[in-house]
């Protein structure tokens, strides 16, 4: 007789958050996948406490669709009966009748804490269990230990130890929305507009909504203002009307407080700005209230819930009787396993600093990126306030701003940010137009040439503006024409370059690296931020553009999942772009819940659309019309030179004998995104900074001394998040060991172990690989018949 099968349970607690119910759906089906049975626990802890009806197995279909909804579908409750031991004796009870020891909880730090209560008081409350004669000791016995899993869904980005809580990004989209809806009718009547958000001992919402909307003053509960902060905000808003800008915002958490505690509210801060005697703004507050919890996750929260809730599945099953709690964390781009009152105890000290007035230690106590935000933030906002970090003269230096390849959300962004660092340190920040074709053949039009200054009052509006406001452009330097750009840049006094761009601007500072030699004038310091949609980078896991793309494509994707669903029995080939990666393919599979994913790094064989055809088959005939969800088939657009989206279409039409029908739909630049995404905005502003902080330690002429910069593998590099850290790579080690330069690409591709998660989450069954290409001689030997493989 086999061994009953391992019963896993998965709820949500607290407050809801977009993407809870991407995690719901992990669970079922990794759970299925290692031959488990999964149970979801409707309406939190109350229905645990209740049991019953409440705790109900769940089968695989059961989660379909459920990556596009908002909140939770399986329910979250109050309950206090769980505060008292009574109440956590049924509900111990209740696990046990149901055969359930391994517990996944996806909820706030709170519901977190009882969870670790309830495990810690386990073995206590089956005693009574068995003791007052409510269970009998066979009954208890295969049930002696209960392991917990916590994962953080809450909008607050709250809890220590890790960079995001599930549902924070789909949060702070919502706020930026907002905020970009109120920009407009600000400056159309030159109006202040105070917006509170939620937070209450924690403010990262306003915090990232502030650098990703370049809001003009924040409040947050770590970072409480001086005494004079009435005039330092006067001070700052007057700056800004002064040089011609039209809107105020203001954003404040509603956890915001002064030095001594004192809460600072929304109709103070309009009181001050709308003061007759002061500023004398037109103000209106508007509190956003609830909307920032609703809505569907965006493509970063459903990956994040579902990557961790994989996990928390193997982190419960690997689990034993002394194993401590633990919860899953994303750290930059890691998923995770930590102790989890050891991060609930660090958050509960956040909230304890505050109150003991203690901001230093509060501020230390968030992650690296949330301190790196508020120095950027202070940074853009304070421009030409604060004399004291202008640098000398002779200190001073000209850099050159400059896009390479396609637009990418998120450029006008690292540039706004890059300006305002330039401006705030006395350094002199240039726009080069159009990349380096703009710069080799309009660089001497009149009236107005290629190279020019900013004007910092068109910038500064710069914060949430999709495309490249400074243009760019695919042409390398050595396109352009070497000696020309190396003599242009003599010309112009260039001290460093600052680029950003994606693989063109990859090759161009590689080209220019490596022309030193041969022209003194280059030998100045140059980075590159990369920004492109493709993510294909060397030396980053992450660039600019790729998440604004992956929100544009899950959206996509969610209506036209719509129309396969509204005809049942549908199949939609979409084409997604990214050249040869295959990120964004795999990546927006996890998002949309994707029946396969074809790649470049795979490729397409016709035994593998032979085996997912027949997998589609099975699935339609198996399907009665009760489902609610269509089928997506995702095909990066190099994935095959044979193979199209329309071409794999047509087979599955063909093979489906009008037992389901097929289409292709190619969604093209509408990938590229409009208005970047918050989490673009975010880290553009942050690693731009960080890029001309890298610069300045080079001082202004270093080309009087070309050796120092030859010999300086730094002196040209590209920044990227890697693993847990953001780091400069050397180009030369990047050229050499990390750059596929044929399939132009990195060598590693970090990402690929996802693909494996989106066939198993998808029901995709084993397939056949493609085989390999032959290349060069043996290709031409094996035509020949000259060698056998």
């Amino acid at each position: 007789m086999a061994a009953p099968k391992k019963k896993i349970a998965i709820m949500t607690s607290g407050g809801d958050s977009p993407g809870m119910n991407a995690v719901v759906r992990a669970v079922v089906r990794m759970a299925i996948h290692l031959g488990c049975d999964p149970y979801c626990v409707y309406e939190g802890y109350e229905g645990l406490v209740q049991g019953n009806a409440f705790i109900r197995k769940m089968e695989w279909d059961d989660v379909r669709g459920y990556l596009s909804e908002g909140g939770t579908l399986i329910g979250t409750a109050r309950c206090m009966a769980f505060f008292e031991r009574p109440g956590r004796l049924l509900a111990a009870k209740n696990l046990i009748l149901h055969g359930i020891d391994a517990l996944i909880i996806c909820g706030g730090d709170g519901s977190l804490t009882g969870a670790d209560r309830f495990r810690s008081e386990w073995p206590s409350l089956i005693q009574e269990l068995e003791s007052t004669g409510q269970l009998r000791a066979e009954q208890v016995y295969p049930y002696r230990h209960l392991n917990i899993v916590g994962l953080v869904g809450s909008i607050d980005n709250d809890l220590s130890g890790t960079d995001a809580t599930i549902g924070a990004y789909s949060a702070l989209a919502r706020v930026c929305e907002m905020v970009d809806y109120i920009e407009a009718t600000a400056s159309s009547h030159s109006r202040a507009f105070v917006i509170e958000v939620m937070g209450r001992h924690c403010g990262w919402l306003a915090l990232m909504a502030g650098v990703a909307t370049g809001a003009d003053f924040i409040f947050i509960p770590e970072k409480p203002r001086e005494d004079n902060w009435r005039e330092e905000m006067r001070q700052v808003i007057r700056k800004h009307r002064d040089w011609g800008k039209r809107k105020t915002i203001v954003i404040i958490a509603e956890g915001a407080l002064d030095r001594h505690g004192v809460k600072i509210t929304p109709e103070m801060v309009k009181d001050l700005l709308a003061d007759k005697k002061g500023l004398a703004l037109d103000t209106r507050i508007t509190t956003l209230g609830h909307v920032q919890r609703g809505g569907t996750a965006v493509a970063y929260d459903r990956m994040l819930a579902t990557l961790q809730g994989v996990e928390a599945v193997k982190a419960v099953l690997e689990a034993t009787p002394e194993t401590e709690t633990c919860v899953i964390v994303i750290n930059e781009n890691k998923i995770v396993r930590k102790p989890l009152m050891a991060a609930v105890q660090e958050t509960k000290e956040v909230a304890k600093a505050i109150e003991a007035q203690d901001f230093d230690k509060a501020m230390s106590l968030r992650d690296a990126e949330f301190s790196d935000q508020y120095k950027s933030y202070t940074m853009t906002t304070t421009v030409g306030l604060n004399e004291a970090i202008h640098l000398d003269d002779s200190k001073r230096m000209r850099i050159g701003f400059i896009n390479v390849g396609a637009p990418a959300g998120g450029m006008n962004a690292a540039i706004r940010a890059g300006v305002a660092y330039c401006r705030s340190r006395g350094h002199e920040p240039v726009a080069i137009h159009n990349g380096f074709a703009g710069f080799a053949r309009h660089h001497g039009d009149k009236p107005l040439g290629a190279v020019r200054p900013f004007d910092w009052l068109e910038v500064d509006g710069w914060a949430s503006k999709g495309g490249s406001e400074i243009g760019t452009n695919r042409e390398l330097p050595a396109e352009s024409g070497m000696e020309l750009i190396a003599s242009l840049i003599e010309k112009h006094k260039f001290d460093a370059l600052f680029l950003i761009g994606g693989f063109e601007a990859f090759h161009s500072i590689s080209q220019l690296r490596k022309a030193r030699a041969k022209f003194p004038s280059l030998c100045i310091p140059m980075t590159l931020l990369p920004a492109t949609i493709s993510n294909n980078v060397p030396g980053t896991e992450y660039s600019l553009g790729s998440d604004t793309c992956l929100n544009e494509l899950v959206a996509y994707c969610d209506k036209i999942k719509q129309s396969a669903s509204a005809t049942r029995r549908r199949v939609f080939v979409i084409e997604t772009q990214g050249g040869r990666s295959g990120y964004v393919a795999v990546l927006a599979g996890l998002g949309v819940g994707a029946s396969a994913v074809y790649i470049p790094e795979e490729g397409i064989s016709l035994e593998m659309l032979n085996a997912d055809v027949r997998h589609l088959k099975e699935v339609f005939r198996k399907d009665r019309g009760q489902s609610r969800a269509g089928r997506l088939i995702l095909v990066n657009e190099k994935a095959s030179k044979v193979f199209t989206a329309k071409l794999i279409a047509d087979i599955i039409r063909e093979e489906a004998h009008d037992r389901f029908e097929s289409r292709d739909s190619i969604p093209g630049h509408v990938q590229q995104g409009g208005v970047p995404s918050a989490m673009d905005r975010c880290r553009a502003v942050r690693l731009a900074i960080k890029c001309i902080q890298h610069l300045e330690t080079y001082g202004p002429q270093p080309q009087k001394n070309p050796d120092k910069i030859i010999n300086d593998s730094l002196s040209a590099s590209v920044i990227g998040i890697r693993g847990a850290d953001v780091a400069f790579s050397p180009m030369d080690e990047l050229e050499e060991t990390e750059t596929d330069w044929k399939n132009r690409r990195p060598t590693q591709a970090h990402w690929l172990s996802n693909k494996d998660v989106v066939d198993i989450l998808g029901g995709r069954p084993q397939y056949p690989l493609p085989e390999k290409s032959l290349v060069g001689l043996m290709a031409k030997d094996a035509k020949r018949g000259l060698i056998q493989e």
